[in-house]
């Protein structure tokens, strides 16, 4: 015994009985085992390498195991397991490429599907398979995308001993007594069996070629071998070159059913599928939730340079959250890994793990083209939401709108997968896989008290709070930094002693680029001092990224980058 068990990942299934219009209206359930037939043959040419031809049908050869598979599940009417349903339909007017008094014509489409929210289908032959048979249909079942229309997605696999195989409720006609009331009558279209295909063919051959012999004792001329060859055309030569042959080639020669089939009658209990001119709504499938997502930033020119600078880093993922907690509002009322605050509007407490807004220049031309939203706590269904409807943005003296296009949702680890072209700025983001020691500021660190000269809100003090806060607990020494704002002097202490290392901006393009970041929020707190920093932290043990300190760490400032070339005190 040999069973598929086949899941509908979309919770739908479309296909139209091989005898009936679109439009009719009418629904295939069970799947035929024709159709399952066919769909195993065309997933072992497209992704097994099988030789396929470009001709006739018989010009395509699967390999014997691939024959011998096929024609033994063909000798078998299968019985099913079916889940219930709904039969459904929705309407749209396809365009005709046609135009009356100026106005293009259309045309009335019906598609036509089953809503199959729950359960899995299994399909059951009472055959036996030899190992390398087993193993051939198990792998082309990993492999079939969809089944009937291209948008009916499947997920099969061949059932092991551990699965428990559900009783079929769907049977061949022969295999059941009318059962009564309750059940009902499909028609499918299964093969015939091999042999008797053959004796068909042959008959079929031989009456086609009756007319067309030579006079006894006569070699047939090379017109005559010609039209032999033509008459012979529509019978192909064997039942896995009739499970081959397409809509194209049926019409070509005449077939109004594929060769090599019959219709057979399965016995189906008639509430498996029910009509339904409104089907249920579905549940709702709540994604799951995601370390992050990354947007894409454009304008509607195309033009990389009106994409607002760098410097507008705080205003731009101020402008964003406002927009996404807004959107949040509306679909659940509110959002706490967005707006950061609980249902009764108080912030959270801990370890800033609500959603960080970071504006990012991956492209290094000076300009924001991408913006990352990413959370510790995971952005959860509604946030994803909320994100996947915000379609654009604005900038202060822009020309128009910007557009918003989702480009990854997932771990921060699938962020070193972009191109080449980004990735390597990714990386400087993330940090190795394995952590970094040195990581310098990529956007200005702003503190968030005032900075005292000795006790708990030094400089240092106050970035061994931060880390402390997100949970890093790792001993930390910086380099200190240059401020964005007066700075003093170009002397350096000597070996050995703790001050600062204090640079003057005319001697520090980094820092000159750094003074000109907006560093207070326009609809939020003002720090206690507008000046930015430009910091290098050396860690005891390797931490990874993204790392965000300071005030409006949650909106790109105090973003730092992992340090490529380690310092001289480096451990």
């Amino acid at each position: 015994m040999v069973t598929l068990l086949i899941q509908f990942p979309a919770g739908r299934y479309h296909a139209t009985p091989f005898d009936h219009h679109v439009n009719e209206g009418q629904m295939e359930w069970p799947p035929s085992p024709w159709r399952l037939l066919r769909a195993l043959l065309a997933t072992g040419y497209n992704t097994l390498g099988w030789e396929a031809g470009l001709d006739e049908p018989w010009s395509s050869h699967p390999p014997d195991a691939a024959r011998s598979l096929v024609l033994k599940l063909a000798r078998q009417l299968p019985s099913y397991s079916l889940p219930t349903g709904v039969s459904t339909h929705s309407r749209h007017y396809m365009p005709t490429a046609s135009f009356n008094k100026g106005r293009e014509q259309t045309t009335l489409v019906f598609d036509t599907w089953a809503r199959l929210d729950e359960g899995s289908l299994a399909v059951t032959w009472h055959v036996e398979l030899t190992d390398v048979e087993s193993a051939l249909l198990a792998a082309l079942a990993g492999r079939i995308g969809y089944l009937g229309r291209s948008e009916s997605w499947i997920d099969a696999r061949l059932a092991g001993p551990e699965d428990s195989v559900p009783y079929p409720n769907c049977v061949p006609e022969h295999e059941l007594a009318p059962p009564g009331p309750g059940w009902e009558q499909v028609p499918v279209l299964a093969p015939l069996l091999p042999e008797d295909y053959e004796r068909w063919r042959e008959n079929a051959v031989a009456t086609a070629l009756q007319p067309l012999q030579s006079p006894e004792g006569k070699k047939p001329n090379k017109s005559q071998r010609n039209k032999q060859a033509k008459a012979v055309l529509p019978f192909p030569r064997d039942l896995i070159a009739c499970l081959q042959v397409d809509t194209n080639w049926l019409r070509s020669h005449g077939w109004s059913q594929p060769p090599g089939s019959r219709r057979v009658f399965y016995w189906r209990p008639a509430e498996l599928l029910e009509p339904s001119a409104q089907p249920p709504r579905a549940a709702a499938r709540r994604a799951e939730p995601v370390e992050c997502m990354l947007l894409s930033l454009a304008t509607s020119s195309g033009n990389d340079h009106a994409l607002p600078p760098v410097t507008r880093t705080l205003p731009q993922a101020e402008m964003l959250h406002r927009k996404l907690v807004g959107i949040a509002n509306k679909i659940s009322g509110y959002s706490r890994v967005l707006s950061g605050c609980d249902a009764g509007g108080a912030p959270l407490d801990g370890a800033h793990e609500h959603a960080h807004v970071v504006p990012l220049d991956l492209d290094d031309d000076g300009h924001i083209e991408h913006i990352l939203i990413w959370a510790p706590m995971g952005l959860d269904h509604d946030a994803q939401k909320a994100i996947r409807a915000a379609r654009t943005t604005h900038t202060k003296g822009g020309v128009g709108e910007l557009k918003l296009a989702l480009e990854m949702a997932g771990a921060l680890d699938d962020l070193r997968r972009l191109p080449s072209s980004l990735g390597r700025r990714i990386g400087a983001l993330l940090g190795p896989e394995g952590g970094a020691r040195e990581w310098i500021s990529w956007t200005p660190f702003v503190a968030p008290r005032h900075v005292k000269p000795r006790g708990r809100n030094t400089l240092e003090g106050q970035i061994q709070a931060e880390l402390a806060v997100r949970g890093y607990g790792l001993s930390v020494q910086h380099e200190a930094p240059r401020r964005s704002r007066s700075p003093t002097g170009d002397q350096r202490p000597a070996a050995g002693e703790s001050d600062p290392d204090v640079r003057p901006a005319t001697a520090d393009p980094e820092l000159k680029r750094l003074r000109h970041f907006v560093r207070v929020r326009r609809n939020g707190p003002a720090p206690a001092v507008d000046a930015g920093h430009l910091l290098r932290l050396h860690f005891a043990e390797p931490v990874r990224g993204p790392l965000c300190l300071g005030y409006a760490s949650h909106f790109g400032l105090g973003l730092f980058r992992a340090n490529p070339a380690a310092g001289p005190w480096r451990a």
